[in-house]
């Protein structure tokens, strides 16, 4: 194996901190990515990794090995690739995305089949989660993200403004009538979102100029991704608080219904989010740039 395959073999591994899974991702058995970063710490004479049985963490050298590789292999990455746009060659090669799972349903893949014909030999794996995922420890090369980026080391490029609209079910109204002001919520419940089950939820929020105001509400139910809010909702377990594109269709076809519009929680930037390296691959900024436009368009559309 080549240096700079030993070198790809060792960020994933690094990426990962798993032999198992790089191996996976790489589609090479276990014994030859083991294999493959023993031979590179050969060569180089130091320790990369420290292995357990139960997990593989970088050693200090390996830190500094892995910092390098990461812009060394971009750069490659970027020379492999940068005249194909010029020769009309299509662009090779996987992309990795993360998004949440109502931009991936709603929005992403929907659109993905026109760009893949003009592209046919690109393969984008999209993971669809709530949680906040680490890029570069997980291998992403862009993440879809709502919300603040305040992570060191990431790069957000806006896109724009996710509005935020209240509803509820049309059963859960009959049952309970509708909230015309905020005072009528301690009469009401709230499906409650938290990213991880255990943690405080926010409660109703409201944009109130620069500030953000929190009611506290009753809610017999909690979930952590977009799809369980929804269901929740649609099964009448209460009100919930989410991006309009998410429901779009819901609130067209009478199966959700929007109560308080002038009392809804802050706008959410959206933000194209990828790992600060020096270059980014043609195949990455191609899908960025498609991203973008994609997004822009249904922002623009609600």
């Amino acid at each position: 194996m080549s240096f700079l395959d030993q070198m790809l073999v060792f960020s994933r591994v690094a990426e990962l901190a798993s032999f198992t899974q790089a191996a996976d991702s790489l589609g090479l058995p276990k014994a030859s990515v083991s294999s493959a970063v023993q031979q590179l710490e050969n060569r180089l004479g130091v320790r990369l990794l420290h292995r357990t049985t139960r997990k593989v963490v970088l050693s200090d050298d390996g830190q500094a090995f892995y910092d390098r590789c990461r812009d060394a292999l971009a750069d490659m990455d970027e020379l492999q690739t940068m005249f194909q746009l010029h020769r009309s060659n299509p662009l090779k090669g996987r992309v990795r995305l993360d998004m949440s799972t109502v931009i991936a349903r709603q929005v992403v893949l929907p659109g993905l089949p026109d760009f893949l014909q003009q592209h046919p030999e690109l393969h984008i794996e999209v993971s669809s989660t709530e949680r906040k995922v680490d890029l570069v420890r997980e291998g992403f090369d862009c993440v879809v993200r709502a919300g603040k980026v305040t992570e060191p080391g990431l790069i957000a490029r806006p896109v724009g403004d996710l509005r935020m609209v209240n509803c509820a079910s049309p059963a859960y109204l009959r049952r309970l009538g509708e909230p015309q002001s905020l005072e009528d919520l301690a009469a009401h419940t709230l499906v409650h979102f938290a990213g991880t089950l255990g943690t405080r939820p926010t409660g109703f929020e409201v944009a109130e100029g620069d500030a953000v105001r929190s009611i506290t509400m009753a809610g017999a139910v909690t979930v952590n991704n977009a799809e369980a809010y929804q269901a929740a909702c649609l099964a009448g377990l209460g009100l919930i608080q989410v991006p309009f594109v998410g429901v779009r269709d819901l609130l067209a076809q009478g199966r959700l219904c929007a109560v308080l519009p002038a009392c809804v929680a802050a706008p959410m930037p959206l933000s194209l989010v990828y790992a600060h390296r020096r270059n980014l691959s043609t195949r990455v900024r191609v899908v960025m740039d498609w991203l973008h436009v994609l997004l822009n368009d249904h922002l623009h559309a609600d």
